[in-house]
């Protein structure tokens, strides 16, 4: 079999993007070519890579083994443009970071001093919720990750970088938050709005609430912190989220953290990959860069 590099990179782009006009977007050439070089591709191969359901493609056993061995490969050789670019003086090339939601309040000031610093390396950003992380994980499809919640089933190597204390929050005019002190059974009539199950902030909370023997009385579950802020805001409940969600400016008004015994949980944020993972010289350099960046990242 001699497939050629041009035809791993086109079918790696269909693998990851479910779809053949979706591929041909992200590659720049057109959908004739992509399925085109997806015949050519399975005739060498000798089996089927892929099936077709509506407008959905899923890739048969081949099919994902095929995408195992392109990403590697793809992998390799992107290590190796860079470490030919450091030999050269220079530090260019492409990092792709995956993080959890929560992490968008601190993540673009940590990659735009980093593009700041260096202009020439481009960021692929995904930002998703833990669940999608763990799947992007599982099969080793970015350099870095950064979550509040690793997973234990997958063999990782693990950085904590920065604190992500948990605080309960509830509306600036509910009337626990002028009290200095609460007990946490102070809020066992209280309804409670939570990320939905699998986020890591849900994750942690649960944790510590059963810890605690404290059960919440959950009247909404919500994807997004945003929306869990603006539904606190008036008057639908309180919540448990990351102080780094909390911006004093714009929720400084509406939004008050309350005084609660046992409370902020103590967690931290990980920058993670899966162990054995051969990193890029760009990902090892924006390692150098988180470092240095975790003391202008603390909250309280």
């Amino acid at each position: 079999m001699n497939p050629t590099f041009r035809q791993l990179t086109v079918f790696l782009a269909v693998a990851e993007q479910g779809s053949i006009t979706a591929a041909a977007q992200a590659c720049h050439i057109t959908q004739p070519t992509v399925s085109m070089q997806m015949k050519e591709l399975s005739d060498t191969i000798g089996l089927p890579l892929y099936e077709q359901i509506g407008k959905r493609l899923y890739l048969t056993a081949a099919g994902e083994a095929l995408a195992e061995t392109a990403r590697a490969m793809s992998d390799e050789w992107e290590r190796f443009e860079q470490g030919i670019a450091a030999m050269k003086g220079h530090t260019r090339g492409k990092l792709r970071v995956t993080v959890a939601s929560t992490a968008k309040y601190f993540v673009p000031r940590i990659l735009g001093s980093f593009c700041g610093r260096y202009p020439e390396v481009d960021i692929a950003l995904e930002i998703l919720n833990r669940d999608q992380i763990v799947q992007r994980l599982s099969v080793n499809a970015d350099d870095l990750y950064i979550m509040s919640m690793p997973p234990d089933e997958i063999d990782l190597v693990k950085q904590a970088f920065v604190a992500n204390p948990l605080v309960v929050v509830a509306p600036a005019t509910h009337r626990l938050a002028r009290k200095r002190r609460l007990a946490l059974s102070d809020l066992a009539g209280e309804s409670f709005i939570l990320r939905e199950p699998g986020s890591g902030t849900r994750l942690a909370g649960d944790a510590h609430f059963a810890g605690l023997g404290f059960k919440p009385k959950i009247r909404l579950e919500l994807g997004s912190n945003e929306a869990i802020k603006q539904a606190v805001a008036v008057g639908l409940g309180m919540t448990v989220l990351s102080r780094h969600a909390l911006n004093p400016k714009t929720d400084g008004g509406t939004l008050a953290v309350l005084r609660v015994a046992e409370f902020p949980v103590h967690s931290n944020w990980w920058v993670v990959y899966p162990r054995g993972k051969r990193l890029s010289p760009i990902a090892n350099v924006f390692l150098e860069h988180l470092s240095a960046m975790a003391k202008k990242l603390a909250v309280g």
